[in-house]
């Protein structure tokens, strides 16, 4: 990706559509301009322009063209937008005429935000919250993916970085000018109660238990519980599709399936597993292995049972793999008579909190069951502050500054000031890393690589 290149790309959705954007980023966007409708409009002005081949001779089509010049745009470049009827051959005609002007070429993947950060219009957390708002799914993910492009964590952590970089100057005054009479004695215990406090900070940041990922990811519901219980029908049930194969034969579930959709607004992942029991088949056993597995990473478990069998009950060995609550889901009432009776009018029958009683095939007692899963989603992931944290790499940062403030903190008894220096400075970096500022080469191509091309 060179920066001094011109670069071009649509911008919008796949044609045909009502209106197509292609957009332009560099130092001879203006002379595109030139090319394509002879002339640079105002700035930031929409003008109607007929746009023109000057090679082929022939007008392409008219359209709205806008004019941001350097730095007032989105890339911090010169940048052109021209609105286009949205045709297949209107589109391939632009892209052509503009191939073939000297110094322009086709954008890469996530260049024009690329360009963005690298001219300091966005920092690295801000271009990942532009990346989950363009992915998000449902309204909270956008809510959080918004805050986090307008700078939820990228502003917090650059006033981190200045408090320790104010810490670390402290501490470097009392190494160099010991011998000043002016100089107070305890700059060093300045800074590291300025630290302690810091450090605080960044520990209350990290412990939310994971809030913020799992909003990106989405709540992970695992629907287990021993063979023929009629866990795939629940699931086609609750995703209102036929997302799974329904047997009557124990054991059609081999593997796990994922089905995402959205409850109450918050993203949902539900796991179809194995049915739960002792088998010789080797084949089954790795189903088996499986529906463990991913039970027992998942935030919660309905145990389904078949209500009009008897046993089936989720054992202890099984109850303790599981990290997260457990929901008893009694299914198939419809065929178990002795359990009609405990059904209520509207057709739901909740035995406790945590117990439900429900036929999948014919829908009785699941609207109950979804109200109380979309009350369990939003508990939680609800909270009176939003999540500061919403992925890895921001974790990651955090907990290496937190390490290298303790490091400086430990040595408050030693006297040590050199080394109290270098764990604020390297507490600093390690922040300046989270949002760009220093020393991010290595992480740049894995995030913009995701993104599409034209933004």
């Amino acid at each position: 990706m060179r920066s001094d290149d011109t670069i071009f790309a649509l911008s919008s959705g796949r044609p045909p559509a009502a209106i197509a954007v292609v957009r332009v980023s560099g130092p001879r966007a203006g002379a595109a301009l030139e090319k394509l409708i002879g002339r640079v409009p105002e700035p930031r002005q929409a003008t109607l322009a007929r746009v023109r081949d000057a090679a082929a001779g022939e007008a392409i089509d008219e359209a709205l063209v806008l004019w941001f010049p350097a730095p007032r745009s989105e890339t911090g470049e010169d940048t052109a937008e021209l609105q286009l009827h949205g045709g297949h051959a209107v589109i391939a005609a632009v892209l052509d005429a503009l191939g073939r002007i000297e110094g322009c070429r086709p954008a890469e993947a996530g260049e024009f935000t690329r360009r963005a950060f690298e001219n300091g219009r966005l920092d690295l957390t801000a271009v990942e919250g532009l990346a989950d708002l363009i992915a998000a799914e449902t309204p909270a993910q956008r809510r959080q993916a918004f805050r986090q492009l307008k700078g939820l964590i990228g502003d917090r952590a650059e006033a981190w970085r200045r408090a320790l970089i104010e810490a670390q100057a402290l501490v470097e005054a009392s190494i160099d000018f010991s011998d000043e009479a002016d100089v107070p004695a305890n700059l060093a215990d300045a800074a590291l109660h300025a630290a302690q406090q810091l450090r605080s900070e960044i520990a209350a940041a990290l412990a939310d238990g994971g809030r913020g990922e799992r909003l990106r990811d989405g709540l992970v519901v695992a629907i287990a519980g021993p063979p023929n219980a009629g866990k795939s029908t629940l699931l086609n049930r609750l995703a209102r599709r036929e997302a799974a194969i329904v047997s009557p034969y124990p054991g059609t579930t081999r593997d796990v399936i994922e089905v995402h959709f959205d409850l109450g607004g918050y993203p949902v992942t539900l796991l179809d597993t194995a049915g739960i029991r002792d088998s010789s088949d080797p084949v089954e056993q790795e189903g088996v292995r499986r529906a463990r597995a991913g039970a027992a990473a998942a935030d919660l478990v309905l145990w389904v049972t078949d209500a009009s069998a008897a046993g089936g009950a989720v054992n202890d060995s099984d109850k303790n793999l599981f990290k997260s609550d457990v929901w008893s889901i009694e299914n198939k009432i419809d065929l178990a008579v002795e359990k009609l009776c405990i059904k209520c009018e509207s057709g739901s029958a909740i035995l406790s909190p945590i117990t439900f009683s429900i036929s999948a095939a014919t829908g009785a007692g699941t609207d109950a069951l979804v109200t109380a899963l979309a009350a369990f989603a939003q508990n939680y992931f609800s909270a009176t502050e939003p999540a500061l944290v919403t992925r890895a790499r921001h974790r990651r940062a955090l907990e290496d500054t937190v390490a290298a403030l303790d490091r400086a903190l430990a040595e408050r008894s030693s006297g040590r000031e050199e080394l109290i220096a270098e764990e604020l400075r390297a507490a600093a970096t390690t922040l300046g890393r989270l949002t760009g500022r220093v020393d991010v080469e290595d992480i740049l191509d894995v995030i913009f690589r995701d993104f599409c091309i034209g933004k």
